[in-house]
């Protein structure tokens, strides 16, 4: 889809809008297109904090039609939403009753930081668990499967379709790309299942686990690095981290933040995006942990909007049609090219990283050609 300025420039206006609940003008980008605007927001997977936006302008009678077009998809989010809330409830019960403790990651769990937690595009469900609660998970939830992808055995990883959600059992949260990030994450793991301060969800009648805030902001930003490098990342990830960052401001523990991202060599990365948040999703700069206003981080938070626009919310708009028209190995072929050309586009801000992970990602590529995963 072609993004025409105009287009842009109200879509983050709006963006922006819906994300913190304020006051937005849409005079200086009239005439707005309002059905590539629809697109965009499909595209980032953000019709719902685009739908909030429209309730919040203040110059420009929006046409009903657009209006009834936006709420009519966020009425169907808010019908999977409860669904899906209802699944989550019933599925932890269930896990308990099998002995397993079950951590809830993304998701409808930061879905509870925004204004309108319904109005969230939802995806998978993501459970966490340690080792020994893994295979008893595993062991419970398979034979209630209606299929299952190929596990992921060094990462602990299994992909379940549970009519008619898909549910992912992860028993580390390890991001292959490099072994001193992985290593600090197993250790945020180790500490999260030992100390068992974990953050409780009320959905209705069920308590439902979440990390602590400061393992899990993280996990989130580890999370979306990880898509970024491998495959693509889209906006409602890091609105995600923007809401989450914001409710929780007063209790992150930052000194730990700052030595955790240090630990793993991702100052560089955390401060970029952390700049994109501030210029682009206007976060404000004084509840962003360790953001600069420099230009060399502007520079390359440019750079990261330019990316998301070309490929989309995890690469949606990349030519896709090999997954269903080329054989396995061909497919694992073309996605390393993908990651290649990736790699080389973000070295021009991250050239350091994107060296050093070059090795882990190919690595972890083979390995899953090797065993059929993806």
């Amino acid at each position: 889809m072609k993004k025409d300025k105009n287009t842009l420039s109200a879509f983050a206006a709006l963006l922006r809008a819906g994300l913190w609940e304020q006051s937005v003008r849409l005079q200086p980008f009239t005439p707005v297109d309002y059905s590539a605007l629809y697109a965009l927001a499909e595209e980032q997977s953000v019709v719902g904090l685009i739908a909030a936006g429209l309730r919040h302008v203040e110059d420009t009678e929006v046409p009903k039609p657009v209006l009834k077009r936006f709420f009519k998809k966020v009425g169907m989010l808010v019908v999977r939403n409860r669904m899906m809330n209802y699944f989550i409830g019933v599925m932890e019960e269930q896990l308990r009753e099998a002995g397993a403790c079950a951590l809830l990651l993304k998701g409808q769990g930061i879905a509870q930081c925004y204004e309108k937690p319904q109005w969230r595009a939802s995806g998978d469900i993501d459970f966490f668990l340690d080792d020994v609660d893994y295979e008893k998970a595993k062991a419970f939830l398979l034979p209630l499967a209606s299929s299952s992808e190929v596990e992921g055995v060094a990462i602990k990883h299994l992909g379940l379709t549970i009519k008619p959600w898909f549910v992912e059992l992860h028993g580390t949260l390890r991001c292959g790309l490099s072994k001193r990030i992985d290593r600090e994450l197993d250790s945020i793991q180790s500490r999260v299942f030992s100390d068992r301060q974990f953050r409780v969800w009320q959905n209705s009648n069920t308590e439902v686990l979440l990390p602590p805030v400061n393992e899990d902001i993280i996990y989130v930003f580890v999370h979306i690095l990880q898509h970024f490098y491998r495959g693509g990342i889209g906006l409602r990830q890091i609105c995600d981290w923007c809401r989450q960052l914001w409710v929780y401001r007063d209790s992150i523990d930052a000194s730990l933040l700052q030595s955790r991202i240090h630990s793993m060599r991702l100052d560089t990365e955390w401060r970029a995006f952390a700049a994109y948040a501030v210029e682009f999703l206007g976060m404000p700069a004084d509840a962003m942990p360790l953001y600069e206003d420099r230009r060399m981080w502007h520079n390359k938070a440019r750079r990261i909007q330019s990316f998301i626009m070309k490929v989309g919310n995890f690469g949606h708009n990349r030519d896709m049609s090999y997954y269903s028209n080329k054989p396995y190995l061909v497919r694992k072929l073309i996605s390393f090219f993908q990651r290649l050309g990736d790699l080389g586009r973000h070295a021009c801000s991250f050239p350091l990283d994107s060296f050093r992970f070059f090795p882990s990602i190919v690595f972890n590529g083979l390995r899953s050609a090797a065993h059929g995963e993806g």
